[in-house]
Order: structure tokens, then C-alpha cells, then sequence
């Protein structure tokens, strides 16, 4: 699967390569600002704080956010690298196109960066970050027990979903921490929503049609069935909703938020009712597809919309 034209590119442009396969700065720098906004938002609205924190706060935590999630996807390239060898030949790392050792001086110079920045501009932050770090940490090296969690797929991927409430904690202190206040309690509510995001994200891209199912490769269709894959993906949604209406209680809103809430949940789920009763490649696309606006969507709701509501008026 190698490609030598691109494999001995100079590094910007592999780089550039590399990050439009596995992480595309573009995409998830909407989704992870539109998070991260959120996540403030909805911290500031249960508080009652009026108007938004100052935006050099909120710029630098967006910078800490996405990096943040790109240094995960450079640790996944690390631990998954044996079975990427084996299984899956055509990703970027397998097929030379960047080198493990690349990848670990990226993710140093990111690190290093990381720290540089919220040492100097938000020293307070300092502590939420090194305890995202070292949950990260623990996730590259699988929890010191990588046997035993390949074996459990849902312990697997339950326990390193953990990650982004994780994240969560950290962009909404930059309200509450930075603030000089306390986490609302309505934000556990939050949190929550985002774990449940995680794994709507996570059975969203791996729902594969029967002849799409690639050997030794993980996929919640092969694992439970492509009825019980989509059936699991449809039910995290719908729990998704159910906390999200939660969450819209500790933040005061109206009972107009249960029926958007209620009106995105049906809307969302229909891609899987189609692919359940036709399952074809484009189905499971699109599936995918409707898995980001789902994300997007439950973060706006939350704390976008309301926050971007009341600055505008």
C-alpha cells in the first residue's frame, strides 16, 4: 500500500497528507471549538454570569482543546501500530507515509507547547491539564493490562471514552476556575452528555455494511450484528437526549429546549432506521456523517445557541 511520490515528500507536505487522513485540523477545529464554546457557555449560564469570558481565555483554551485531542490521536498511532501493521496496511503511519519517531517529536513539540502557554497565560489551568495528560498516558499504555482490554471491546473503549468529559472538565474551567468560582453542579449533567457523545462518535464511523467488514478490524455492526451495531447507536443517542434534557434543567431552560432536543434526536437517528432497513456503504456514510451533526448539535443546544443568544441581544 506504500506510495513512494508521497512518502518522500518533503515533511510539511506529508504532514499535510497525514492530518486530512487521521485528523483534519479544519473538521475537528469547528467540532472541538463549537465543544469548547459550549462547555463554557453552559458553565457561565448555570453560574448566572453574564456575557462570555474574555476571548484571549477562550482562544487559548481552544488551542489547548484541539491539541489536546490531536495529541490522543497521535498516542492511538502508537498503540494501535501492531494491529495497524497487520490489519490495516493503508493508513498513513503502516504505509510510510510518516514515521513513528515523526510522530513522537510532534507530539513533544505539541506537549512542550501546551504547558509553554498555559504556564504563562492561564497558570491556574495548569493542574486540569497535567490530569487530562496523565489519563492520556495511562491510555497509551492501555492501562498496563492491553491484553486483557483488546479481549473486551466495550471495557476498551468505555474506559478511554473517559477522555473527553475529561477535556470537558478543562474547557469549563475556564469559566468557573479562571473565574474564581466552583463547577456547577448541573455540569456532571454535561459531562455526561459528552461521555454519551463519545460513544454515539465512536459506533457512528464503525458501523460498516456486511461486505465492508474488513478482517480483524473492529466494528460494532461485526461485533453485535448490523441490526444490533445500529440498534446500540440509535439507544446512545436517545440517552444522549435524555441527559441533555437534564442538563437543560440545571440551566434554567424552557420546555421549548426539550422538543429541539426531542426534534434532533428523531431527525439524527433516521440515517440508521434507513441503513437497518437497506444497509449499504452510502447508508453507513451517511450514518457517519450524522453522527458530527449530532455532536455539533447537542453542544449548540446546550450552551451555544444560549450563550450566543444573549451576547447578541
Amino acid at each position: 500500500m506504500s506510495n513512494p511520490e508521497e512518502n518522500y515528500l518533503p515533511f510539511a507536505k506529508r504532514f499535510l497528507i497525514y492530518q486530512k487522513e487521521r485528523f483534519p485540523f479544519i473538521a475537528h477545529g469547528i467540532m472541538i471549538s463549537a465543544f469548547t464554546f459550549s462547555a463554557v457557555s453552559y458553565s457561565r449560564i448555570c453560574r448566572g454570569k453574564e456575557g462570555f469570558i474574555n476571548w484571549s481565555d477562550f482562544f487559548i483554551g481552544v488551542f489547548a482543546t484541539v491539541t489536546l485531542f490531536f495529541l490522543v490521536r497521535i498516542f492511538d498511532e502508537f498503540k494501535d501500530h501492531e494491529d495497524d501493521i497487520k490489519y490495516r496496511t493503508y493508513l498513513p503511519v503502516p504505509r510510510g507515509l510518516m514515521s513513528l519517531q515523526e510522530l513522537k517529536i510532534i507530539g513533544l513539540v505539541v506537549g512542550i507547547t501546551q504547558i509553554a502557554v498555559i504556564a504563562i497565560f492561564q497558570l491556574q489551568m495548569l493542574y486540569l491539564y497535567v490530569i487530562v495528560l496523565l489519563y492520556l498516558c495511562l491510555m497509551g499504555v492501555e492501562f498496563f493490562v492491553p491484553e486483557w482490554l483488546k479481549k473486551r471491546q466495550i471495557i476498551y473503549i468505555t474506559s478511554h471514552m473517559v477522555i473527553i468529559p475529561l477535556i470537558d472538565i478543562y474547557a469549563s474551567g475556564l469559566d468557573w476556575l479562571l473565574g474564581g468560582g466552583h463547577p456547577h453542579w448541573g455540569l456532571a449533567w454535561f459531562f455526561a452528555v459528552s461521555y454519551t457523545n463519545g460513544l454515539v462518535l465512536e459506533f457512528g464511523r464503525k458501523i460498516r455494511t456486511p461486505e465492508g467488514e474488513e478482517p480483524n478490524v473492529v466494528s460494532y455492526t461485526g461485533l453485535y450484528g448490523t441490526r444490533g451495531g445500529t440498534l446500540i447507536w440509535i439507544g446512545l443517542m436517545f440517552t444522549t437526549m435524555l441527559l441533555a434534557i437534564g442538563a437543560s434543567y440545571y440551566a434554567n431552560y424552557s420546555s421549548w429546549a426539550i422538543l429541539i432536543l426531542g426534534v434532533c434526536f428523531v431527525l439524527c437517528s433516521l440515517p440508521g432506521w434507513s441503513f437497518l432497513k437497506t444497509p449499504t456503504a452510502k447508508k453507513s456514510k451517511y450514518i457517519e456523517y450524522t453522527t458530527a451533526l449530532w455532536t455539533i448539535l447537542m453542544y449548540l443546544a446546550l450552551g451555544g445557541i444560549p450563550m450566543l443568544k444573549g451576547l447578541l441581544s
